[in-house]
């Protein structure tokens, strides 16, 4: 006998250029002009921008001179992560007066599963909007939402109506909605990938479902069996109110690129020092360490080792971040360093049972 796929009601909320939104909520003159929240020098680079500035192309993880380039008029503010944090914890109340299974991806996101809700509504589409007009009357700026039967579903739903809007993916429309997606917007789907499949002619959903599943093990490994099921509209994943940290990590960008290995090795002992603060803070330890060095041309390079044991001592971190600098000459300077912790000793053994890979999915029998 198949086992059924549990029955969910998914609100993904996504706040609107949130860094940005908070600095224009907190300071009107900002307000209407293009705006990026980061550094503007040289080796700055934007954590967020206004929809004013996207317009222009500016956009997250982007260099503070590349936006610049793009956007002559943009203003740089300094980001203030405490506000931000403050800000977060009052959305997190609100969505805490409708479930308790809620799971923060980040201080501007996170799931919702309202099938049973604090509230007794049966639509997760009216939840979803009355709590983002809760959002907009008592934080004061905007949000937007995606509801659906499963995690992966309702985030790619939350970036349709962007900004301050909604959308909702009916059960009985999973499939044409997914059928008619381009694979870029599957998760897990990345440059590479993206480029590989369509060289496979795979553009869409629909392609990508045309494919049996031992043809997409064959050529994308264990991701493929993962591309073989959400295509399907089968996702499994609840939402975790715990979310479990996956790694720890502390990193520098220079103001100067560095090619001296001295150097290096001086940064990478501030590093590991302050990493070591934030394990101890923590209360975590793990036992792969992953050195990331970004050079001058902005080729990233990451090399890990795993030890047979748990470590957050500062002196292993350095030790082992050294033996993996070591690990190859350097061919260009280098603008950052970065030492993350992983495989931590917070991991807890999953323990739910496997779902059979035959399950077609289910239509819900109740209103969205």
């Amino acid at each position: 006998m198949e086992e059924q796929i549990p029955h969910r009601k998914i609100i993904h909320v996504d706040m609107d250029a949130f860094y940005a939104s908070v600095e224009q909520m907190d300071y009107p003159e900002l307000r209407g002009i293009p705006l990026a929240v980061g550094g503007g020098g040289k080796r700055g680079v934007v954590s967020a921008a206004s929809y004013e500035a996207r317009k222009f192309g500016v956009r997250s993880a982007m260099p503070g001179f590349t936006a610049r380039r793009l956007c002559p008029d943009l203003t740089f503010v300094r980001p203030r992560f405490d506000r931000y944090q403050e800000i977060s914890s009052q959305i997190r109340a609100i969505f805490f007066d409708y479930t308790d299974l809620v799971e923060p991806l980040s201080l501007d996101e996170a799931y919702l599963d309202v099938t049973k809700n604090k509230k007794g509504n049966p639509s997760a589409s009216l939840i979803a909007k009355e709590i983002r007009q809760r959002i907009m009357d008592e934080v004061g700026i905007t949000a937007s939402a995606g509801i659906s039967i499963n995690k992966f579903v309702a985030k790619i739903a939350s970036d349709y109506n962007k900004p301050n809007g909604q959308k909702t993916v009916n059960p009985e429309e999973v499939i044409e909605f997914l059928e008619k997606l381009d694979v870029k917007k599957f998760y897990g789907v990345g440059k590479v990938t993206q480029a590989k499949m369509y060289q496979m002619g795979i553009y869409t959903g629909k392609d990508l479902k045309e494919k049996s599943e031992e043809f997409l093990t064959q050529h994308f490994g264990k991701s493929g069996n993962h591309y073989y099921r959400i295509v399907r509209g089968i996702h499994v994943s609840e939402v975790k109110p715990n979310r479990e940290r996956k790694s720890l990590a502390a990193e520098r960008t220079f103001s100067e690129n560095i090619s001296s290995e001295i150097y290096m090795l001086e940064r990478l002992e501030n590093i590991a020092e302050e990493l070591q603060k934030r394990l101890k803070r923590s209360k975590v330890s793990g036992r792969t360490i992953t050195l990331k060095i970004k050079y001058s041309d902005f080729t990233l390079k990451t090399r890990s080792k795993t030890l047979p044991y748990y470590i957050s001592d500062a002196a292993i971190l350095v030790e082992t971040a050294k033996e993996l600098l070591y690990q190859e000459k350097m061919k260009n300077s280098v603008r950052l360093l970065g030492i993350s912790l992983s495989n931590l000793n917070t991991s807890k053994k999953d323990q739910k049972k496997k779902v059979n890979e035959e399950v077609e999915i289910i239509q819900l029998r109740f209103d969205f």
